[in-house]
């Protein structure tokens, strides 16, 4: 006779899971319905079935939705690693197929999308046509979410991820520099002491408090306070364009992956500051489940991401700012 834990188990079924993560990234029973393209009656059957089997209660049902009881967030995290199990299931399957086909879902910081990377993501799929690639951005810890429910197969964030279930190797690392308008007091100066810049505002991506820190503005303010800045205000922005617009436009300074301003500094739109107090790099890392299944699919594009020629292209580009002439 199974003991208590195994025969919940198996009354437990893979749609009822589904229907309770659906719920929590949709926000509520509505979206959660139309992406499992159901009715809301058959969602809410569907954890009604769960919350019995579970014996607790998963949501609270307020006016403006549904929030997550303390047995919702405890099981949460196991619905999602459930889920990633299956579908890693079904790639394992699949891959019997060959290894020159299936599908990978890639999630990347956006501004990665300005580096070398690019071209390496396109000379795979023009190797591997059968292979079907999916790009996902997203800022680094929702990139390392992604990756963690099995959203995503790889991830390519700034900074190491810490968390257990998280494989993370570090493919090159990104020089970072201080942007500022064409019209900024320094901007035509040969060198600039970071002291200068106590005045100027500092514009850089938000950091939510429910989650950590984004590594980019976390770079920033450690940056910032190593000169002695650590007082100067951040404008939080969260997309990269806004971000070169804003510094364009005379609103603050920025401190920005090399690759990303390549098009700015050579248009004369920025100018990049020789700050030898802030000449600081961020590791871009490619992170995968430990215990996920990794197709051939996969494992090629892991062996593109760690290509020597293509971290040779990456450090191979000048250490100093380049200039608007």
């Amino acid at each position: 006779m199974l003991s208590e834990p195994y025969a919940i188990l198996i009354a437990v079924e893979i749609d009822q899971v589904e229907a309770l993560v659906a719920v929590v990234r949709g926000g509520g029973f509505t979206r959660a319905a139309a992406a499992l393209h159901l009715s809301q009656p058959a969602v809410s059957r569907r954890l009604h079935l769960l919350e019995r089997e579970l014996g607790a209660p998963l949501f609270d049902r307020i006016r403006s939705g549904a929030v997550l009881t303390e047995a919702g967030k405890a099981f949460l995290p196991h619905a999602e690693a459930l889920l990633a199990s299956m579908r890693d299931g079904v790639e394992a399957v699949r891959a019997l197929e060959g290894t020159d086909r299936g599908a990978i879902t890639l999630a990347l910081v956006g501004t990665l999308a300005s580096t070398s990377l690019t071209a390496a993501l396109r000379g795979f799929r023009e190797a591997h046509p059968r292979i079907q690639l999916r790009l996902r951005t997203a800022l680094s810890d929702e990139v390392s979410a992604l990756v963690r429910r099995g959203d995503a197969t790889l991830g390519l964030r700034y900074g190491a991820d810490p968390h257990p279930e998280l494989a993370s190797v570090t493919i090159h690392d990104e020089p970072r520099l201080v942007v500022c308008s064409p019209r900024h007091r320094l901007a035509r100066a040969r060198t600039v002491d970071a002291a200068m810049l106590a005045e100027d505002a500092w514009i850089g991506f938000p950091s939510r408090p429910d989650s950590p820190a984004e590594p980019s503005m976390v770079s920033l303010r450690q940056c910032l306070a190593a000169c002695g800045l650590g007082d100067a205000e951040i404008i939080a922005i969260d997309s990269l364009t806004a971000q070169k617009r804003m510094v364009e436009a005379g609103f603050g300074l920025a401190l920005l992956p090399e690759s990303s301003v390549d098009e700015e500094l050579r248009m004369g739109t920025l100018r990049a500051l020789r700050v030898p107090a802030m000449r600081v790099t961020i590791p871009v890392v490619m992170i995968h489940r430990r215990r996920a299944y990794l197709s051939g699919a996969a494992r090629g594009l892991m062996a593109v991401f760690n290509a020597k020629p293509m971290r040779r292209m990456e450090h191979g580009r000048r250490s100093e700012p380049r200039r608007s002439s």
